[in-house]
């Protein structure tokens, strides 16, 4: 076998070998003993066989036995057993060929059997079949009532057929059935999932004047979506006109949590308490886990602590929540002290998200070591790693810079037949370049195309990046190209910024802002880091003012200069020998749009730079000393800017 040029074994996604093991041996001697040939078979003792069998190709084989040895008739009732067993199993045609011969037979089929069908073609997602099935049920002596009605609606509900569902529900009506609070849910639920939420309010509407009255699920689902459209505070106005239920509260302060609206969150808590509903446990993890996703540690135990006041234990979800916020505010071993304490004082059983968001949080903290022990941990407790786990272990060893820790992950995901997904593969692509390995990197991305896998512009962007940094500007240019014409991948602003970082490095600043105006010309954009990365370029290529100007067209497009921007402004000035003006930019104490700014070492070791550059020494010393005095800690580059002005100066000129 012979490998193209760069690409490697070792990160060639191989599907996994399935071992095929078809066991032929339907020996009936493996069923219990049957009675005495020459005796009459009973219809009970024939039930019980099928029941009792817990091998489905056994059981068939069972069923057909009997039929042929002419001494026992099938009735009904051996039929749908054994109907309802193949159901249980997904065989769809086999269900369809029995039904078969009970109607050549004669036999009615029961109301519950079609029940057990129509829930068979749910779960393998044949709901067309299913609706076929149904209206030919009279076909086979059942006539249809609600109850079939409804879980035709709910199979459709599934597919989220709503064209369908409208029709089965006409068809209903057209019957002379009368929904239940069941149909309406159905309906309210297709109707909400496509965003219909006028549609379902109406509905409600319906449902009480006909009598039957919305209950709790009813107006979970409605108010549920409102939140999700963004529009909690109508939902909370819905919510008034009824009796409050703990579900309904939730969805709303899930909606609001989302809107960061944790004022309002906490005010329907304590309305939940005046009103006898007790939060539980789904109340208590949802605010916790908003709260500790902005950084909120210290409100969120406080939660915690009234949670368990109250009697109300947490789960999961809640552990996962609290480790999350200690990573977040906190350290490595804040989070596993809290894992540890909750799993043991709580008896709480991980799942495979609390353990994704402990492994996630140990990588995003570069402590890999630890990340491995729950990795190994997570497999021995027989919690099997998903594409989650191990792209999170992937993407901590390629920003630590440890590509035999990708590869060696990226090679037991494969092992353990999880397939990579695109977030993945840009994880691989990025540990890759980082260790200067394009080739690898590039027919990884080929790779993906083959694996049916389309590399994002994320993608593209990590490649492109590893390109630049390492000064392969040309290299960059030809995967730019290839992205849009090859893989039809469009470029967005992260991928013009940076070709124009790695343009700005080396020095050839007049083709970066040729690209820049292909940017203007696709309307696309600029962002912040555009216009800091021409500023740099600017200010390194010896072209101040062209950098001023490019600061003043920023601030005409609206956007906030930060502190980045006012870094390069200061070094602008100074290049210009304008020092007096970088001396009065340190003393503001805007970065525009409403945020402060506070120099840094940067803007210090910019301005005593121009004030050395102008002869001003003494001004150098007393901009150092304020510098101190803010406690801003000189670097090395401030120290050699100093040295050279007062000691290698005064020696070359003496």
């Amino acid at each position: 076998m012979y490998l193209k040029e760069g690409c490697s074994l070792l990160l060639k996604v191989q599907k996994p070998i399935i071992p095929f093991v078809l066991n032929t041996n339907l020996n009936v001697n493996l069923l219990p003993q049957a009675p005495n040939p020459a005796t009459e078979i009973k219809e009970s003792y024939v039930v019980k066989r099928l029941r009792q069998e817990p091998c489905v190709p056994l059981a068939l084989h069972f069923f057909k036995s009997v039929t042929n040895s002419n001494l026992f008739k099938h009735t009904p009732l051996t039929f749908e057993v054994m109907i309802r067993k193949l159901a249980v199993d997904g065989q769809v045609d086999s269900v369809q060929y029995l039904l078969q011969q009970m109607k050549l037979q004669g036999f009615q089929c029961s109301e519950d059997l079609f029940v057990n069908v129509i829930s068979v073609y749910r779960q393998v997602g044949l709901s067309e079949r299913a609706v076929e099935m149904f209206y030919r049920i009279k076909e086979f002596g059942c006539d249809p009532s609600v109850k079939i009605y409804n879980h035709v609606l709910d199979t459709l509900l599934g597919e989220n057929r709503i064209q369908m569902i409208y029709t089965v529900y006409r068809d209903m009506k057209r019957d002379g059935f009368e929904p239940n609070v069941f149909t309406y849910n159905v309906l309210l639920k297709a109707l909400c999932k496509n965003s219909k939420v006028e549609g379902a309010q109406k509905l409600l509407v319906e449902m009480s004047n006909k009598g039957c009255s919305p209950d709790a699920v009813s107006y979970t689902t409605v108010i549920s979506s409102m939140c999700e459209l963004g529009m909690a505070k109508e939902g909370r106005e819905l919510a008034a006109r009824f009796e409050p239920v703990v579900s309904v509260y939730n969805a709303l302060i899930n909606g609001l949590c989302k809107e960061s609206d944790y004022k309002g969150a906490f005010e329907l808590m304590r309305d939940m308490l005046e009103k006898g509903v007790s939060p539980n446990v789904i109340s208590y993890s949802t605010l916790i886990n908003a709260l500790c996703s902005f950084g909120e540690t210290e409100l969120s135990f406080s939660l915690l602590a009234q949670m368990l006041k109250r009697g109300c234990h947490p789960n999961v979800h809640t552990l996962s929540s609290l480790v999350k916020g200690c990573f977040v505010r906190g350290t490595s071993s804040d989070a596993l002290d809290l894992w540890s304490w909750m799993i043991r004082g709580f008896e709480l059983q991980p799942n495979v998200v609390a353990f994704n968001t402990l492994v996630q949080g140990l990588c995003s903290h570069g402590d890999m070591e630890k990340a491995l022990s729950v990795f190994a941990h997570m497999e021995g407790n027989g919690c099997s790693p998903n594409i989650r786990t191990y792209g999170s272990l992937i993407n901590g060893f390629a920003k630590r810079g440890s590509l035999e820790g990708a590869v060696d992950t990226w090679n037991k995901m494969l092992t353990s037949g999880c397939s990579p997904n695109v977030v993945v593969y840009t994880s691989m692509v990025q540990a890759l370049c980082r260790h200067s390995k394009f080739r690898e990197a590039e027919s990884l991305i080929e790779n993906m195309c083959k694996e049916n896998c389309a590399p994002s512009v994320a993608t593209f962007n990590a490649f492109i990046k590893g390109l630049c940094d390492a000064g392969r500007i040309d290299w960059a240019e030809k995967v730019f190209i290839q992205m849009e014409q090859q893989y039809k991948c469009h470029p967005n602003i992260v991928t013009y910024n940076e070709l124009l970082d790695g343009l700005s490095k080396a020095n050839r600043i007049e083709e970066a802002y040729s690209l820049t105006r292909e940017i203007s010309m696709r309307g696309v954009e600029w962002s912040s880091s555009t216009y800091n990365t021409l500023l740099h370029g600017s200010c390194s290529a010896g072209l101040p003012g062209i950098a001023l100007q490019l600061a003043g067209k920023m601030v005409v497009d609206g956007k906030s200069p930060d502190e980045i921007t006012r870094n390069m402004i200061v070094l602008a000035y100074c290049k210009l020998g304008k020092v007096e003006r970088a001396v009065q930019m340190l003393d503001q104490v805007s970065c525009g749009g409403g945020r402060k700014w506070r120099p840094d070492v940067i803007s210090y070791t910019n301005v005593i730079w121009g004030l050395c550059s102008s002869n001003c020494r003494e001004d150098a010393v007393i901009i150092l000393e304020r510098m101190i005095s803010e406690r801003i800690v000189p670097s090395v580059a401030t120290w050699n800017i100093l040295l050279r002005c007062f000691i290698i100066d005064d020696n070359l000129s003496s």
